[in-house]
């Protein structure tokens, strides 16, 4: 994966472990600073769940619904070029992957046509070309997915932020769209990255995504994550 997109990763991870972050109607995104390392340190002595509630289990409901999470992308996103007329999902692309041309589409001036992914999940390169099969090969995925959210407290939350959640470029990857499907909305006692060198930063990044938005573990993923989070350097 290219050096961009793992310190961008890096950011909510590390600073996750430091600061405690008090959610409100209006939750900090985990993903506004600059990061100088490429992988999350964890200090010694420190509980990375430190801060987040813990429930018995997900309790998987059937009332959940994409449309919750409103259209599916906006521009209204903090990613690298956010506001500029191209959506959540263009910029993602545009973030994480490399060696890119571009094309101007609709209202996007900067849409990637081509570019190769380093797709963290599975460390494959995967080429990407715009067209008819576009989320084919590459598709963006929510670190913490939208359906699990929903069940773990986002069906109370107001629609803008829902709307925030489903594109908040902390949540957000490009990855192979194998992995991706075959994640769908997992949890991750039932699903981590195939690639076990990915797993610390994983981890780092569902975690700091849940205490920014308020949102419990299930006990089931809690040895899951720790065992994740003890493959990060020690600093």
């Amino acid at each position: 994966m290219s050096r961009k997109q793992t310190l961008w990763l890096t950011v909510a991870a590390v600073l996750s472990v430091i600061v405690a972050v008090q959610v409100t109607s209006a939750p900090q995104s985990p993903s506004r600073f600059i990061a100088q390392a490429d992988i999350p340190t964890v200090a010694p002595g420190v509980d990375v769940l430190a801060g987040i509630p813990e429930i018995p289990a997900r309790i998987r409901s059937y009332d959940y619904r994409r449309d919750a999470f409103g259209d599916a992308w906006t521009d209204d996103n903090t990613a690298p070029g956010g506001h500029n007329g191209c959506d959540t999902r263009n910029d993602i692309l545009d973030r994480d992957l490399v060696d890119k041309t571009y094309v101007a589409i609709s209202r996007c001036p900067t849409a990637v046509a081509t570019g190769t992914l380093r797709d963290p999940y599975t460390s494959d390169t995967v080429p990407f070309m715009r067209g008819s099969q576009v989320g084919a090969a590459v598709q963006i995925d929510h670190i913490v997915p939208l359906a699990l959210a929903w069940d773990l407290g986002a069906r109370s939350w107001p629609e803008p932020m829902r709307v925030r959640f489903a594109n908040d470029p902390a949540n957000l990857l490009a990855v192979e769209g194998r992995a991706n499907q075959d994640k769908g909305d997992k949890e991750p006692a039932l699903w981590m990255p195939p690639n076990a060198a990915f797993g610390c930063q994983y981890a780092m990044q569902y975690l700091a995504v849940l205490r920014g938005y308020g949102l419990p573990v299930d006990a089931p993923s809690v040895p899951v994550l720790r065992q994740a989070t003890g493959t990060c350097p020690r600093g």
